[in-house]
């Protein structure tokens, strides 16, 4: 799934991509580029798996445009 996390981040805009990172580093209680390796790596579940509301849904209507 990592790959599919990684490819979404990387499509997206830079601002976007800073605000989901923050928001996942928020509620984990770590750093954006702690989230970002997280969320990237080989074994990481669906990006949306680690996002809480609502930031969760306004993601995935980003990723549903985008055909992922």
């Amino acid at each position: 799934m990592s790959n599919l996390n990684a490819q979404f981040l990387a499509a997206i805009d830079g601002d976007t991509r800073a605000e989901i990172l923050e928001s996942i580093a928020a509620h984990y209680g770590i750093t954006s580029e702690q989230a970002f390796a997280e969320v990237t790596d080989d074994q990481a579940e669906h990006l949306l798996d680690f996002m809480i509301e609502p930031l969760r849904s306004a993601t995935s209507v980003i990723m549903q445009r985008r055909g992922f």
